[in-house]
C-alpha cells in the first residue's frame, strides 16, 4: 500500500464531533514527545500532521483521510505533567471510549521511544489493547538513535514484557528505516477490519 492522498479531516474528542463516514480507522498511540507527528507526515510524505515544538501539545483526535478509504488518527500524547489534571482525566476517559466503544477501529499503532524503556502508561495502553482484542502494531521510533546492539536488546526486551509473538518493528523517520514494513502492517488491519465487517 502506498499513500497517495491524505487530507486533514478535523479536530475532536466527543463522539459526536468526530467524522461519521462508515471507514476504517487506525489509531497512532503514545506517550508525549515519542514523535507521532513526525511519524504520521514520515507515512504521509509530505507535512499535513502540526508538529509541535513542545510535548503535549496534541489535545483532541486528530483526523487525517488517507485514499478517500481510512483514518489515520493522531491520539492525544499522555504522559505530559504540565498538563492540566482535569484535561489529562478528560482525554483517559475520552481514550478509553474511543478505543474500547469504536466499531471502526481496524487497529492501534502503539509507539516507544527506543532509547527508553517503557513507561507504567506504555505498558497499561498495550495490555489494555490486548484484552479487548484490537490489532495493534507496536513500533519502537527513532531507531537511527542506538546502535544495532542496543537496538536488538530493546526490541527483545519489549517482546518479552508484553508477551508479543515478535519483536516490535523498529523505524526510522530520518533514514526511513522500517517504513515499507509498517505500511503493509497497516494494510493488515485494513484488511482484517473489512473482512470482520463483511462477516457480520
Amino acid at each position: 500500500m502506498e499513500i497517495r492522498e491524505v487530507s486533514f479531516r478535523g479536530a475532536a474528542l466527543s463522539v459526536s464531533t468526530r467524522p461519521q463516514e462508515w471507514l476504517p480507522q487506525v489509531a497512532v498511540a503514545g506517550r508525549s514527545n515519542v514523535g507521532k507527528s513526525s511519524l504520521l507526515n514520515w507515512l504521509f510524505g509530505r507535512s499535513v500532521a502540526r508538529v509541535a515544538k513542545a510535548p503535549g501539545k496534541t489535545r483532541t483526535l486528530n483526523f487525517y483521510l488517507v485514499n478517500s478509504s481510512f483514518y489515520l488518527v493522531d491520539l492525544p500524547g499522555y504522559g505530559y505533567a504540565r498538563v492540566a489534571k482535569s484535561l489529562r482525566s478528560q482525554w483517559g476517559r475520552e481514550l478509553e471510549r474511543y478505543l474500547t466503544e469504536e466499531r471502526r477501529l481496524a487497529g492501534v499503532i502503539s509507539l516507544v521511544d527506543i532509547r527508553h524503556p517503557p513507561t507504567a502508561l506504555d505498558l497499561e495502553l498495550n495490555r489494555m489493547l490486548q484484552t479487548i482484542g484490537h490489532g495493534f502494531i507496536m513500533v519502537l521510533t527513532k531507531a537511527d538513535k542506538v546502535g544495532r546492539s542496543q537496538r536488538a536488546r530493546a526490541r527483545q526486551a519489549l517482546q518479552r514484557q508484553l508477551g508479543l509473538a515478535t519483536p516490535p518493528l523498529a523505524v526510522s523517520v530520518r533514514t526511513g528505516e522500517g517504513r515499507a514494513e509498517l505500511m503493509a502492517d497497516i494494510a493488515d488491519l485494513l484488511t482484517s477490519w473489512r473482512q470482520r465487517q463483511t462477516g457480520d
